[in-house]
């Protein structure tokens, strides 16, 4: 418990000192937001800064840091460090940059932002990444609230057909009449269990793996013969929303549609990465009791528990909140399992639709040409939920595409975000490191990872050292043409 208190203090230390320096670093001023001068009454809508805050938190996090933090925390303490650390110099960062570069741009999407500066080529290629990453949230965030609903009652397919019928609702309406009124509320709902359950675990002070006596990977040495993940790279793809992930970048810019003043950018876009960190945490201690407490895990403890260190985890939640929380928890269980990833679908659809719109140059007030987007978006969807419903491990395979996806996209958004600051003489270190960590990361994943290419360890982690070289001298080669060209 006395790593996850000073993991605590550092995150709020974080916000404090790392966020100031971060904000002086890009420098927001008294500018007309795009809130203001492009109102249009659907995406452009000057929204009060709690409620964008609420609504913020809530896309970016869904079940995010509660499902990866658990399934990071069988790593060991060591989820601690990548939490709070990439939490803090990447995550935060990526997220409060992206969110002001597209301010600053008109309330730009990611794709035009890439394009801007990485190139035609570059932009062509991540416009369609990213819009079929947020296709892919939005299906993966279909069929699991579904199933779950399933086992309370009705038909998967019914719940389906409901959880889609909302979901076009959500992308065609303004921002303002469902999601301005409904996330406030599920988000507060994901802070208030988070906040029991940090009480629950203040009060109880359970025994729990500390960082200095259980630094290596936990995982592996429980369970050898089933347990291969490595901690490099596969922490740091598990865990993505409670550190750093590239889903973020593209939400941001729904928020940056409706701020009113560019100094709120802080508290908004590093504060709701902050503020995720905190609860990836809490949840990541919550599994440590689980699988390693003592003098038992959590598991041997909870009647209902049977699968021990493997169980899921939707069913860690479940089992917590209601053995913790009783039928409050189980309440909130439920919300954060069902309605936390419905939420984030929602607006995965309508990041897609403003992304294709953007592209297209289609004005969106008129219905009809909403539509025109829409219904492709949702049949590529659909198409993608049957393939996923006839395969047995269909649902696995498309969230560990996902995973690599996310980071992936991070990967590019942070070196859009250096080329951004360097152009403007401004800090770049502060996103130039996080992206190299990044681009090692996703490129070693790529290398190594079975669902990939699967090559043996030490080739594979020798191609993610190649690719970290190679990005390092390529950057090295472009800054010294910038810095060339403005002689």
């Amino acid at each position: 418990m006395i790593s996850f208190l000073l993991s605590l203090v550092a995150l709020v230390l974080g916000y404090l000192l790392y966020g100031r320096f971060v904000e002086r670093v890009f420098g927001p001023d008294d500018r007309v937001t795009p809130a203001v001068a492009k109102a249009d009454g659907l995406d452009y809508i000057v929204l009060p800064n709690w409620k964008i805050f609420m609504i913020q938190f809530l896309n970016i996090a869904g079940t995010g840091p509660i499902f990866g933090a658990i399934m990071g925390a069988k790593f060991g303490p060591v989820a601690y460090l990548w939490i709070v650390f990439g939490c803090i110099f990447a995550g935060a960062v990526h997220d409060y940059l992206s969110g002001m570069l597209s301010m600053r741009h008109d309330g730009a999407g990611l794709p035009e932002l890439i394009g801007r500066y990485l190139g035609k080529t570059t932009k062509g290629i991540m416009l369609v990444f990213t819009v079929l990453l947020l296709i892919m949230v939005g299906t993966v965030f279909v069929y699991s609230p579904a199933e779950i609903l399933h086992s309370i009652g009705g038909e998967s397919i019914m719940w389906i057909i409901i959880i889609f019928c909302y979901y076009i609702i959500a992308t065609m309406l303004p921002i303002d009449k469902i999601i301005g009124k409904v996330y406030p509320l599920f988000a507060f709902s994901l802070l208030f269990m988070a906040a029991a359950l940090m009480v629950w675990l203040f009060i109880h002070w359970p025994s729990l793996p500390e960082l200095w006596t259980n630094l290596y990977n936990m995982g592996a040495a429980t369970e050898p013969e089933t347990w291969k993940d490595a901690i490099f790279p596969a922490l740091f793809i598990t865990v993505a929303c409670g550190a750093i992930s590239g889903f973020h970048a593209t939400q941001s810019p729904l928020m940056a549609r409706c701020v009113k003043s560019e100094k709120m950018g802080r508290p908004i876009f590093y504060g709701a990465m902050i503020t995720e960190g905190v609860v990836a945490l809490i949840w990541a201690t919550v599994a440590a009791w689980f699988f390693y407490g003592d003098p038992a895990p959590g598991y041997t403890l909870i009647e209902q528990a049977t699968k021990g260190f493997y169980t899921s985890a939707p069913a860690v939640v479940n089992l917590v909140c209601n053995d913790w929380l009783g039928v409050a928890g189980a309440v909130l269980a439920m919300l954060g399992v069902v309605a936390a990833p419905i939420t984030s679908g929602d607006t995965a659809f309508r990041s897609a639709r403003l992304i294709v719109a953007e592209w297209l140059k289609l004005d969106q007030r008129p219905i009809v040409k909403r539509l025109m987007i829409c219904i492709p978006l949702f049949a590529v969807s659909i198409a993608m939920l049957i393939w996923q419903i006839e395969n047995p491990d269909g649902f696995n395979t498309i969230w560990q595409y996902f995973g690599w996806s996310n980071q992936t996209l991070a990967v590019f958004t942070l070196w859009t975000l250096t080329v951004y600051l360097v152009r403007n003489k401004k800090c770049f270190w502060i996103a130039l490191i996080p992206a190299l960590f990044m681009t090692t990361v996703c490129s070693t994943y790529f290398f190594v990872s079975k669902q990939m290419l699967g090559l043996p360890e030490t080739v594979a982690y020798g191609f993610g050292i190649a690719c970290l070289i190679v990005a390092i001298v390529w950057f090295c080669l472009w800054y010294r043409r910038e810095v060339r060209s403005e002689k």
